[in-house]
């Protein structure tokens, strides 16, 4: 099937809009791929890295490198702290993500995959978050002194 000129125009004319508009959420400096690491390594957070990623992602295998970003500051939440049986279920679902997309052609596969292990790691950083400030909320009720009759 062939686009007319006009058609193929207007297709290109959208998609540079939808670059701009993205490119103008994104935090880093420039659309260089060195600058969104670098705004991905300040990002103060896994969450706050994870948004950067989605605002700055090129939707090629060039995402994989941000998304290698994301996946270690996610895992500075949690990774130190997982028993034997949950890293291996941590690493058994960045494998299945890598092997989610392994027989397609594209680079937009590659972004797909990186951006599935990203969100693995969000997923685990988001629970392991949670469970310290339960904890500290638990330690800050018993330091409590009781209330008086």
């Amino acid at each position: 099937m062939r686009l007319s000129p006009c058609i193929a125009s207007l297709v290109a004319i959208l998609c540079l809009a939808v670059a701009s508009a993205r490119a103008e959420d994104c935090p880093a400096k420039s659309t260089m791929m060195d600058d969104i690491t670098v705004a991905l390594n300040e990002a103060p957070g896994c969450d706050r890295a994870m948004k950067v990623f989605e605002a700055c992602e090129y939707g090629t295998s060039g995402d994989i490198r941000f998304g290698a970003v994301v996946e270690k500051k996610c895992e500075a939440d949690f990774l130190a702290r997982l028993t034997a049986p949950q890293r291996q279920f941590y690493q058994r679902e960045m494998r299945l993500c890598d092997l989610k997309y392994r027989n397609k052609d594209g680079t937009m596969y590659r972004s797909f995959t990186a951006f599935c292990r990203a969100e693995v790691a969000q997923r685990y950083s988001r629970r392991a978050l949670k469970a310290a400030n339960t904890s500290r909320a638990r330690r800050r009720l018993r330091l409590k002194p009781p209330a008086p009759p």
